[in-house]
């Protein structure tokens, strides 16, 4: 279990006192100098964020939508075997392990409109095109022509993974910090935000496609064909007015020349954020920058998180349902999970004004880590197969997810201010790329122990993956602060919210 860390001696922190001055001075004159700098909202704040929030809520419903009602047609299609169904899974999600982080450098390079208009179209043609596929599988009797339409929508699968991977990471972990800064509203209410949009979804779309599919497979495929086509004028076209409305998007990434890289590279004092600004050269170079940045083991022990079947996904509720609950009794367990994890993204915002980022991701991991601890040493310890026993198990996975969003959004923030804007879509897409590598490796323990008594040993992983986290996430700490056990104000003292890039304190 990770320790609080110690607030810094008086002399550190006067030094951090001018530094943290002089990078707020720099802040300041980097954004608009006519708008007073106060906790007051801009007058556009309002009508931004509700255009924001739009697109963002189209985005996470039609994917989540699509992700899950993909799952369903090719069960349909494919009755009696989920070969076809984890192939799919599988193939998307090593689109992105390959190919996101030379994504996020596209990303980078990019005009920010551009960039995040082209992720949606190219998220909803591929969307609507398989949707034409799948009517198309329905109709024909031709074995031939049903793997050759398979493997077509393999392929469209993949493209609307990668166009969702550049939507979240231009939106959430760059135009988040432009608009918040331009408009005044904290940036971790923003994120928390945005959050709990994508949870909403996350619970709603499933439950509605689900419902159209009981009625007709047919009616669900041309449902969400027609969401999706429909959807993205207004996606689109919100997004350009927030654009619009704050005129700090408008300036596009500037590539850093040669000369530029060569006087970084004499003075690395001038590249603060840790991350080298030039675009990759090779495969392996955004892993190498994703490495040598600051904040490279708080990202980790956030990815490490992925390797788990302690969620409510399909491989938790396969066990629930050998273990005696009905279908019922597992969607009122995902809404209670989801309860749990909305609260975390309200809580996750109080807890980081009150200690700051570090604090609070130690906080959430640290209840995590005990959740998680717990519900699996009493299922490994006892008769897994006891419906108490399972109960446990949900018990503690439902509260754990508190703490797994509440770290999330901390890191989230803690990423944000701490890697350079030349290579936020990058760093961003390599992480995601990372926390996919992890979620295959997930899908690999349940296909090493695939039997329901077997289920302990990939909740066994699963914890382990959790502590190994606290560890990266504690080690982490210690490089920001010097120390781990904070005996004086273990809620609050020297924290601060904003650490502008190049300060050594957050």
């Amino acid at each position: 279990m990770v320790y609080e860390s110690r607030s810094p001696e008086p002399s550190q922190r006067s030094s951090e006192i001018v530094t943290n001055s002089s990078s707020t001075h720099l802040l300041a004159s980097a954004n608009d100098t006519s708008r007073p700098h106060n906790n007051t909202p801009a007058p556009e704040a309002h009508s931004v964020l509700k255009r924001l929030y739009i697109s963002h809520t189209l985005s996470a419903w039609n994917s989540r939508m699509f992700e899950f009602g993909a799952v369903l047609f090719l069960a349909s299609i494919f009755p009696g075997t989920l070969l076809y169904a984890s192939i799919y899974a599988l193939v998307r999600a090593f689109s992105t392990v390959a190919l996101s982080s030379w994504l996020g450098a596209q990303v980078d390079r990019s005009d920010r409109l551009v960039a995040v208009r082209y992720s949606i179209v190219w998220q909803r043609l591929p969307v609507a095109v398989s949707c034409l596929c799948f009517i198309a599988t329905l109709s024909t009797d031709s074995r031939t022509l049903t793997i050759v339409l398979f493997v077509f929508q393999g392929l469209l699968a993949c493209i609307e993974k990668l166009a969702a991977t550049a939507n979240t990471v231009a939106v959430e972990r760059d135009w988040a910090i432009v608009i918040s800064d331009s408009i005044n509203v904290p940036r971790q209410d923003l994120n928390a935000s945005m959050r709990r949009i994508d949870l909403i979804c996350k619970l709603l779309a499933p439950v509605f496609i689900s419902l159209i599919d009981s009625i007709s497979t047919r009616y669900a495929i041309w449902t969400v064909f027609t969401l999706n086509t429909t959807a993205v004028l207004v996606e689109y076209m919100a997004i350009a007015q927030v654009y619009q409305s704050v005129p700090a998007l408008t300036k596009t990434h500037a590539i850093p020349q040669a000369d530029d890289i060569t006087n970084e590279s004499a003075a690395p004092d001038q590249n603060p954020s840790g991350t080298p600004h030039s675009l990759p050269d090779s495969p392996l170079a955004p892993w190498k920058e994703y490495i040598a940045s600051p904040v490279f083991l708080a990202s980790f022990a956030l990815s490490l998180l992925y390797l788990t079947v302690l969620s409510f996904g399909a491989t938790m509720v396969t066990y629930l349902l050998h273990a005696g609950f009905t279908s019922l009794q597992v969607s009122y367990m995902r809404i209670g999970s989801v309860a749990a994890e909305l609260s975390g993204t309200w809580t996750a915002p109080i807890i980081m004004n009150r200690i700051g980022p570090i604090r609070s991701g130690l906080w959430f991991l640290n209840w995590q880590f005990v959740c998680v601890a717990g519900a699996a040493t009493a299922f490994v310890s006892w008769d897994s197969s006891s419906r108490f026993v399972a109960g446990t198990l949900i018990a503690g996975v439902a509260l754990s997810r508190v703490g797994l969003w509440g770290f999330d959004l901390s890191v989230q923030f803690l990423v944000q201010e701490n890697i350079n804007e030349h290579a936020r879509a990058r760093f961003s897409a390599t992480e995601m790329a990372l926390q996919n590598v992890f979620e295959m490796l997930s899908f690999a323990s349940t296909i090493a122990f695939p039997l329901p008594a077997q289920f302990r040993y990939p909740v066994m992983i699963s914890s382990g993956a959790v502590a190994v986290a606290a560890v990266c996430f504690a080690a982490y700490v210690r490089k920001e602060r010097g120390h781990l056990l904070h005996r004086s104000q273990c809620m609050g003292g020297d924290k601060v919210l904003y650490r502008p890039i190049g300060s050594g304190e957050v």
